[in-house]
């Protein structure tokens, strides 16, 4: 296979797409493990070669071994995401996956935990960061890469706002409450020492949150985090529940549906239509559950 074609494809998105790096990583090992597919399976070698029953083949060899429809549907767009380009910069005459169908996913709504439930976790015994990392993640629904990848220069405690870098590189302002603010004002005091006595925290000082060591916190780091606190209300939590949990409160209490979109950073309001599902899931529950007593 021409693996300069590839290359050239990955570059592209690098550069006039600005996606991120794991974004990048995951439609290069999708286009892989596709032509590898392809070539150990039926021999094929050629792009030129490719025609949409081997995309079709490629996508039942997926099901077979029990991927699920979420990452074929994934894997698939990145297939034709890439004989799109090749046909709009004219190396294939004839796109294969122009007219394939993906497999059809439910929609699920997103996993949310109560407004008391997350006064219960801030009640917790966390120490000064991790409580100030908490209140943050919940007054602003960040995405995990967004919290971890904060900057200190973007948040001013004076006016109340965060500045964040979202997906294909969008800059946001997102209003920060009066509770999470002071959690952050006790935890830079805390963060000051960490960075005058510690190589790595003035190694990565310019990153808002720092372990004890000074190194930055990663994705991970959070991940387990939110899932040792979910242990605290006996729930398995992410940090997109928190994420999805904000949205929902904030509809729940009366905001529109168009500034939950801008603070999340939904590039389509049909994404984040989805929360009016829950919203309206929440009340029923609520009306049953008081007019059954």
């Amino acid at each position: 296979m021409n693996t300069e074609l590839i290359s050239d494809y990955l570059n592209y998105l690098e550069v006039e797409k600005a996606l991120s790096k794991n974004t990048i990583e995951a439609y290069s090992n999708d286009i892989f493990s596709f032509l590898e597919y392809l070539s150990n399976k039926m021999g094929i070698e050629d792009i030129k070669q490719i025609k949409r029953t081997h995309i079709s083949s490629f996508n039942r060899y997926l099901a077979s071994k029990g991927i699920s429809p979420t990452s074929i549907v994934r894997k698939i767009a990145s297939i034709k995401g890439f004989f799109r380009y090749l046909c709009i910069n004219s190396f294939l005459e004839k796109n294969p996956a122009l007219a394939l169908s993906p497999p059809k996913i439910s929609k699920k709504l997103p996993k949310v935990i109560s407004i008391k439930e997350i006064e219960k976790l801030l009640s917790s015994h966390l120490d000064i960061m991790h409580k100030a990392l908490f209140e943050l993640f919940y007054a602003t629904g960040l995405r995990v890469s967004e919290l971890v990848n904060l900057e200190f220069k973007n948040i001013n405690l004076k006016t109340g706002i965060i500045k964040t870098m979202g997906k294909g590189s969008k800059e946001r302002i997102i209003p920060v409450g009066t509770k999470a603010r002071n959690a952050l004002k006790l935890y830079f005091k805390e963060r000051e020492i960490t960075i005058l006595t510690s190589d790595f925290g003035k190694k990565n000082q310019k990153y808002v949150f720092l372990k004890p060591n000074g190194t930055k916190i990663t994705r991970q780091y959070v991940y387990t985090f939110i899932h040792n606190l979910g242990k605290k209300i006996d729930k398995n939590i992410s940090p997109h529940t928190i994420r999805h949990s904000f949205a929902t409160h904030l509809l729940e209490n009366g905001a529109d549906l168009r500034v939950v979109q801008e603070l999340l950073g939904h590039s389509s309001i049909v994404t984040t239509q989805l929360y009016t599902h829950i919203s309206k899931k929440r009340l029923r529950e609520v009306y049953f559950s008081i007019n059954s007593n």
